[in-house]
């Protein structure tokens, strides 16, 4: 979520029909919440089940910020660890991956030392990570034609499923292939239900949203019975938080 005021993720995290936790037990191997304030990420995450863990609970109650990117990991590539647990951060970026590249070899060729050198765990996806980043730090001016690029290069490789979320608290990047990925867009004035019942205790829940307050929502699953849309596969949109969330499609990486 990137949003225009500071705001309670719980409805994502916990509240939703198809929040995080409720997600959770299908994609039990870790959990992790980035929240940015007004000026630096907070990140919190551990190598376990979101439900299960008190922890989790605690943090998606709690929290507040203008820009989330939360993640539940199902393991693929690399041991059950924190080290392996999205989201990674480097420097002003934060990032979280869903789906799985096979063609390692490729990435790493691309990737630059001193990005390889801050590698950690054993994941594709902090590899996929450092990969985008060195195209990133070749090109600090044109960061969406630097994205654009690394991405048509990767999905043009065999075995390759790249949606993520990108963002360093300002910008928000999020593209789409391999899995699902859909948008919401909340404004001003539009009808937003404030009641709901809870999928996990069937409690009513209150969700609450200023009159004024815009955000921009981007998840592998339709979160809640809101008018979310579907993005097309192979699609890199950016989310600028100021002076009110924008989206807007960058590219088509698949052409």
């Amino acid at each position: 979520m990137v949003a225009s005021e500071t705001t309670n993720f719980r409805f994502c995290l916990r509240d939703a029909p198809r929040s995080l936790s409720t997600l959770s037990p299908e994609h039990p191997d870790g959990w992790g919440i980035a929240v940015h304030d007004a000026s630096d990420w907070s990140i919190e995450k551990e190598p376990g089940c979101a439900r299960e863990d008190a922890q989790f609970a605690a943090v998606s109650a709690t929290r507040h910020g203008r820009v989330l990117i939360a993640h539940v990991r199902k393991r693929t590539v690399g041991a059950v660890g924190r080290d392996n647990t999205h989201p990674f951060e480097r420097g002003r970026w934060t990032f979280a991956h869903n789906g799985t590249i096979d063609d390692q070899a490729f990435m790493r060729a691309q990737t630059s030392a001193a990005r390889l050198a801050e590698l950690v765990g054993q994941t594709d996806s902090e590899l996929f990570f450092a990969y985008l980043l060195t195209a990133m730090d070749a090109r600090p001016d044109a960061h969406d034609a630097a994205l654009t690029d690394a991405l048509r290069a990767l999905v043009a490789r065999p075995g390759v499923a790249a949606n993520f979320l990108l963002g360093d608290g300002e910008v928000l990047y999020a593209h789409r292939f391999g899995r699902s990925l859909y948008t919401l867009r909340r404004q001003p004035g539009d009808a937003v239900r404030t009641e709901r019942t809870s999928v996990e205790t069937l409690a009513t829940l209150e969700t609450p949203w200023t009159p004024r307050r815009s955000a921009v929502l981007v998840a592998s699953e339709q979160l809640s019975d809101e008018p979310w849309v579907e993005v097309p596969t192979g699609t890199l949109l950016r989310v600028d938080r100021s002076p009110l969330p924008t989206l807007r499609v960058v590219a088509q990486t698949v052409v």
